[in-house]
């Protein structure tokens, strides 16, 4: 049997947040791109849902009709202890809430009408770097051969197991065995508030969408579902309703899924940003914490770093170790501090004793609140 072969300038691999608006940069700039995207738009996935604004003029210039789709503007934050203490904070730049359902359908569709090749439920099984070119094997028997491959995969994939990722090859701890856990309900909560309840071991985060909807999604470790008999319900019920807040959302709300969204084995340790020359954007880059809210808005300005690090290269000013250090550089020059400090802020809320106790200690310091949430965030790009 032959196989097919195609021939791009750029492949990205994982049809995400970063891989579409790179892809759509790309495609403006003149290059060819082929897009390989496991599951069919539009699809639902485990995530927040909240971006900070820093990120809406970069997704309005790039074809996103934010304005004209009545989203939420999302300017409070209230943060609750196991115990039910809490504090409430305005948010210093704000951010706003829309699924992945919606959005990344919207960047998939702007990638198609631009000539990028979309290939949906396609999986890549290998990639190879020879002779200055990648050689992409895909579910489909087709291989591709491009000059420029990049990994916009998200939290793991096949291709990290193949690679041994150093943080795949770590053993469980406190950094890498998390699991994520997301509904869309309809519930009563204030349209521009973001919520963050603890619980032990984890935290929960909601906040509006479209629609009237929103968006639950939560955190835990691996442990808290093994001590439920690795039942969701039974971790709900005996672990999360602890929280006088999660009780309420819980017994009151319409959830709107017969069942949740499910990811595991997400890790936070530190990631390397180039792997056998594939850049690596997005999650598959690095993580931060999902409580810092910011994790969308890093893979989209990764993107950017990205884009302008290829472009240099297609346009022979930079060879491709410079184009690989140039762009290990600016990433870790815009992100890395932010990802430390979220590393950081997890260790409290993951706790239930220091959880409660840094809510009691920080409430009567707004101005050290305020200075926290910008180290975790950044500047419109």
């Amino acid at each position: 049997m032959t196989t097919e072969k195609s021939t791009y300038d750029i492949a990205i691999i994982g049809g995400g947040l970063a891989g579409l608006a790179l892809s759509i940069q790309l495609a403006k700039a003149g290059h060819s791109v082929v897009v390989f995207e496991k599951e069919k738009y539009p699809f639902h996935k485990v995530c927040g849902e909240y971006i900070s604004l820093e990120s809406w003029n970069f997704l309005e210039e790039h074809g996103i009709p934010l304005s004209d789709w009545n989203l939420p503007i999302i300017k409070h934050l209230f943060v609750s202890a196991p115990n039910g203490k809490y504090l409430e904070h305005d948010l210093p730049l704000g951010g706003f809430g829309i699924s992945r359902y919606k959005l990344d359908a919207a960047l998939a569709e702007i990638a198609k009408s631009l000539g990028v090749h979309v290939m949906e439920e396609v999986k890549v099984n290998q990639v190879n770097f020879e002779n200055k070119k990648f050689i992409i094997h895909t579910s489909t028997s087709a291989i591709y051969e491009t000059s420029i491959a990049c990994g916009t995969f998200g939290k793991r994939s096949n291709l990290d197991i193949k690679w041994k990722r150093n943080f795949i090859r770590q053993k469980n701890n406190k950094l890498n065995n998390y699991i994520g856990v997301k509904y869309h309900i309809k519930t009563d909560f204030p349209d521009d508030m973001i919520a963050l309840h603890n619980f032990h071991h984890g935290y929960c985060g909601i906040s509006r969408i479209e629609e009237g909807k929103y968006c639950l999604c939560y955190l835990t470790t691996a442990k808290n579902l093994q001590s439920a008999d690795n039942s969701i319900s039974v971790m709900e019920r005996n672990i999360l309703r602890r929280n006088p807040y999660l009780q309420k959302i819980f017994s009151t709300a319409e959830f709107l899924y017969e069942q949740p969204i499910t990811i595991s084995q997400i890790s936070f340790a530190k990631k390397n940003q180039v792997q056998d020359h594939v850049l690596l954007i997005g999650d598959a880059a690095g993580m931060i914490t999902p409580l810092c809210g910011n994790g969308m808005s890093i893979a989209l300005h990764g993107s950017k770093i990205a884009f302008e690090c290829i472009r240099d290269f297609l346009q022979h000013k930079i060879q491709r170790h410079e184009m690989e250090q140039d762009y290990i550089d600016k990433w870790n020059k815009e992100f890395s501090k932010r990802i430390s400090i979220g590393r950081f802020i997890q260790k409290f809320f993951g706790s239930e004793f220091l959880s409660n106790l840094l809510i009691r200690s920080v409430k009567p310091f707004p101005r050290f609140v305020s200075w926290l949430i910008r180290k975790t965030h950044g500047e419109p790009f």
